[in-house]
């Protein structure tokens, strides 16, 4: 069997070019030559192609549904639209895209042609995720962005009039150069678009960025010395709350905020352990076990995880550049937690309880109610959730779940 009924799939493609590389950034991205993007479309085309007989050789799950699809990156809407064209018939052929699915896709203000546009609304797509990250002029100049703020009005106004209007923007709180007026400005500026959704993410500082690299050096190229300090950031994070409530852009998500009904449908199932299979570079898929078992996908079997290489080149090179390992349901449980107090829902206990047995909640239980008394998580019910302070320490509190439970094995593959 090469595909399966049951819940349907979310569908991610990996796209990773961009006109210039922002100093904050971690993903794996870069500035390529035009002629390494029609290699790349006709790999990915090669991979959604050859995807259900993968899932058959794995002995996985893999729905034919589709109702996601997230084009992220990199900057999607560089690819030139014959190439756009291409890999959406490409998906259409190999998947079943529900009427109402959610097709969204990743774009840099200022870059969205007109060509571009027309064929992202031919292809269907009906949400689009901009990148702005400041409506600053010089924190976004200094950042690397080639955007200023008139920019990405005017390309608001152009997405609504082709008929996108489930449209997202992202802000960076912590960028150099930042402020708490200024960040104020980015939010009064943002909230003044009346885009439905909006994702806020908080500066990380690690080796796999420019930026970062410097701050942990303690140099000072890309104005590292104007990055914010941590206690400004974390001041930022709590007005972005109460700021966006106030315009009806509710948070749900530690970094996402929207209006009711416009959440991302294709990250919460990220959130909620639902299957996507995830294409093209440093893409990740998890994917349930027993292709043609009848497993049922709230069982808890084991789960695959594979994720693609991040070298442009090996992913060229041929099909063998993925990396897979086995979830067992013990590390299930441990995710289940972690990315379930994500959302401001938090976690059903009863649900979980159900999947994974009395014993192993109860470990958990053991933690929350430690952590309860620290004020970082808080229960109605049969819910646990974040508080504000546990969302700005979320990496300890999720720290927590990992290691409840030991096990005998871990398989991997």
């Amino acid at each position: 069997m090469t595909f399966v009924d049951g819940d349907a799939l979310g569908l991610y493609i990996s796209i990773p070019f961009c006109r210039s590389k922002c100093t904050y950034c971690n993903f794996a991205s870069g500035v390529y030559p035009a002629s390494e993007h029609g290699r790349y479309v006709e790999r990915l085309i090669q991979d959604l192609a050859a995807a259900g007989e993968w899932a058959a050789r794995m002995n996985v799950a893999l729905p034919r549904r589709v109702d996601t699809v997230y084009l992220g990156g990199g900057t999607p809407s560089l690819l030139a639209p014959e190439l756009l064209q291409r890999l959406f018939a490409a998906m259409r052929m190999e998947f079943e895209f529900e009427a109402d699915a959610e097709i969204t896709v990743e774009c840099a203000p200022g870059q969205i042609a007109d060509e571009t546009l027309d064929s992202l609304v031919a292809a269907g797509v009906n949400r689009v995720s901009m990148g702005v990250q400041s409506f600053i002029d010089r924190e976004a100049r200094v950042s690397g962005r080639l955007h200023n703020r008139a920019n990405v009005v005017e390309d608001v106004r152009r997405l609504r009039r082709a008929g996108i209007a489930n449209l997202s923007l992202d802000l960076i709180a912590g960028l150099a150069g930042q402020t708490v007026a200024s960040w104020d400005e980015s939010l009064s500026a943002l909230m003044d678009c009346g885009v439905p959704h909006a994702s806020v993410y908080m500066l990380e500082v690690d080796e796999d960025s420019r930026l970062g690299r410097e701050m942990l050096g303690g140099g000072a190229r890309y104005y590292a010395e104007q990055v914010p300090t941590d206690d400004a950031i974390a001041q930022m994070y709590s007005v972005t709350i109460e700021k966006l409530g106030t315009e009806g852009l509710g948070q749900y998500e530690i970094s996402n905020f929207c209006r009711p009904g416009h959440e991302s449908r294709h990250n919460l199932r990220y959130w909620q352990r639902r299957p996507y299979l995830g294409l093209g570079l440093d893409a990740s898929s998890m994917l349930r076990e027993g292709g043609g078992s009848g497993l049922g996908w709230s069982e808890p079997g084991y789960v695959l995880r594979s994720t693609t290489t991040d070298e442009l080149g090996a992913f060229l090179e041929g099909p063998e550049a993925v990396e897979t390992a086995w979830l067992s349901p013990v590390r299930q449980h441990e995710e289940a937690w972690f990315l379930g107090l994500r959302l401001n829902a938090g976690v059903d206990v009863g649900a979980l309880t159900a999947e994974f047995g009395g014993e192993a909640v109860g470990q958990a239980m053991e933690a929350v109610r430690r952590m309860e008394g620290e004020g970082l998580v808080m229960s109605y019910g049969e819910r646990v959730c974040l508080t504000e302070r546990g969302r700005l320490m979320s990496n300890d509190v999720f720290q927590e779940f990992l290691g409840l439970e030991k096990e005998d094995q871990v398989n991997a593959v």
